[in-house]
């Protein structure tokens, strides 16, 4: 248990205070004195290993479960002894400029805070630091840590929908560029790829509203009375960032469309070009035809000049449909 344990520490009044080294022992600790609470915090712990710490802190089968399956939606849910939360973080890879998302599951009960993160990109360390700075909000329990956590990851949200506002405008450039030289097959595999970004992003902050809204109001268990305007807050700039990344949606679904106009364009363009190359050879192809049959009788065969004549006839004629072809902006 020791590895996947990250921290485990009792605050009381808003402070952190030394404990025992077992956590049993700490929780009994900290039910005792009534004024205080244990955060634990897990990182991917095996079935067997969170045995340990659901039948201490009496969690729900259902909710364990889903704590150790990684593969939820963020969600509320209210249990008999416990409150169940889970959250996506979202991490943006500057080497790739991709978007991965984590999984954050905390459990609020009595007198604990059970934490079990999923993945690299989203450590609890510095929301710990932030809080213990901050004994005026850690003061009010678990619920100091629900709130610190969602704050965490939501403003992180907004951070990384920056991001890619940058990696969309530069797409956007390179979209909008008045050569219009380019691959096209790479700028639309590009663009699809930012799709799925954008996808992934929303999959993680949108569902979140609901459960943040429901926090926001008075009357869910294992609740501070106190906090809905600190969940209120978090609730908001939930809003922003869903809202950011939907125009980041909506923005990218119309460079898609503009760039496969231009790619309709610049076909519309080769098949001009090459039906005016088709029809300028067309011209002498007919005439060489017409002179290539092999009948005895046809004009000006015997004629001195009628080679040249029928060279300059089949210039002229692709001259001019050439210089009519030039003026409609076809070649």
């Amino acid at each position: 248990m020791r590895a996947v344990i990250v921290d485990c520490a009792i605050y009381r009044d808003g402070r952190r205070t030394d404990g025992p080294a077992d956590f049993s022992d700490a929780l009994d600790e900290a039910r005792a004195t009534g004024d205080a609470f244990l955060w634990i915090g897990l990182h991917e712990p095996t079935e067997k290993e969170f045995d340990l710490v659901s039948s201490e802190f009496g969690l729900h089968p259902l909710a364990v479960e889903d704590a150790l399956s990684a593969h939820q939606r963020p969600k509320l849910e209210v249990y008999d002894d416990s409150l169940f939360a889970v959250i996506k973080p979202v991490v943006y890879e500057q080497s790739s400029d991709t978007v991965t998302t984590d999984e954050l599951m905390a459990f609020i009960g009595d007198s604990f805070v059970v934490t079990v993160r999923h993945g690299e990109g989203a450590p609890l360390a510095a929301v710990r630091r932030r809080l213990e700075a901050e004994p005026e909000v850690l003061k009010h329990g678990p619920t100091a840590v629900l709130y610190a956590i969602s704050d965490a990851v939501v403003d992180h949200y907004i951070e990384v929908a920056g991001e890619l506002q940058v990696d969309l405008e530069e797409l956007e450039t390179e979209v909008f560029a008045p050569t219009g030289v380019g691959d096209t097959k790479s700028t639309a595999a590009r663009i699809y790829t930012f799709k799925r970004q954008i996808l992934e992003f929303r999959r993680a902050a949108g569902p979140l509203s609901a459960p943040m809204a429901r926090l926001a109001s008075a009357g869910v268990p294992f609740v501070h009375e106190h906090s809905q305007p600190f969940f209120r807050d978090v609730s908001d700039h939930l809003t922003r960032a869903n809202e950011y990344v939907e125009g980041l949606d909506r923005l990218l679904s119309d460079i898609l469309a503009a760039h496969l106009a231009q790619v309709g364009v610049r076909q519309n363009d080769d098949m001009r070009k090459i039906s005016a190359w088709a029809a300028m050879a067309a011209v002498p192809t007919m005439v060489a035809g017409i002179y290539g049959m092999n009948f005895e009788h046809m004009p000006e065969l015997r004629w001195v000049w009628a080679y040249p004549a029928v060279i300059a006839l089949m210039a002229a004629v692709v001259f001019a449909l050439y210089r009519q072809f030039k003026r409609r902006g076809w070649l």
